[in-house]
């Protein structure tokens, strides 16, 4: 390693430590997220190398990439030396194409048939929010998903819900039956009156349009509470 000031890069360690090589070499699947985070970010600092860097952040986040993912932009550049606006925006455009693509896979459901299928279908989108949003999901007859789409972004208490635009959704997309969903970002998965509430006058709203509300899940931190399960639909 190279210990004078000027700036370490990937190219100062030995070719066997150096991310990019070890992917051609040996895959993708050998790295650790260190590794291929130091390959998003490319060099370090005065004092650390690009994996060295990469390693603490992950190290300061549980090493754990949903931690990573709920940093925001100004905070990477705040806490980690060697981390700009270019190196945060890379890191965050990478964990959104990484969220994309599992939402993806799971729109590519063929059907809805529990309230774990609804949790993977949203999960991905509110997963690392430290705000509320509300999203709905539009299906056919068969229960198969025609689309998702956040309705509303609210604060980090609670969103307000615009249930005329959601029946409009659903209508425009000839939708038979709708699940909705939205996260609490305490951690609290049991809802809250207001909740139980909009519940309620989703329900009737779609009701009087012949759509089926099957399901609203809330889903906090890795856990979910189902309306359909409990019995309150």
């Amino acid at each position: 390693m190279v210990t004078d000031d000027k700036r370490l890069t990937i190219r100062d360690w030995a070719e066997d430590d150096r991310p990019r090589e070890k992917m051609l070499c040996k895959g993708c699947q050998c790295l650790s997220d260190a590794e291929l985070l130091a390959i998003l970010i490319g060099s370090g600092n005065r004092d650390e190398s690009a994996v060295e860097l990469s390693r603490r952040i992950m190290h300061e986040c549980s090493d754990n990439i949903n931690e990573l993912a709920q940093l925001s932009i100004t905070d990477l550049c705040k806490r980690f030396k060697g981390i700009g606006e270019a190196k945060a925006i890379t890191i965050m455009a990478a964990l959104e194409i990484g969220k994309r693509r599992k939402t993806s896979e799971v729109v590519e459901r063929k059907k809805i048939t529990s309230s774990l299928d609804l949790f993977d279908l949203f999960e991905p989108q509110l997963v690392d929010l430290p705000h509320e949003e509300f999203w709905v999901g539009l299906l056919n007859g068969a229960n198969k998903v025609i689309e998702i789409k956040r309705l509303t972004q609210g604060g980090s208490r609670q969103t307000v819900v615009d249930i005329p635009m959601l029946l409009k959704m659903a209508l425009e997309k000839s939708a038979l039956a709708v699940v909705v969903a939205h996260n609490h970002p305490s951690g609290q998965n049991r809802p809250s009156h207001e909740d139980e509430q909009i519940t309620r006058k989703i329900k009737v709203g779609c009701e009087a349009i012949g759509i089926t509300l099957l399901d609203h899940i809330i889903i906090a931190k890795g856990q979910y509470y189902s309306f359909a399960d409990e019995g309150k639909m």
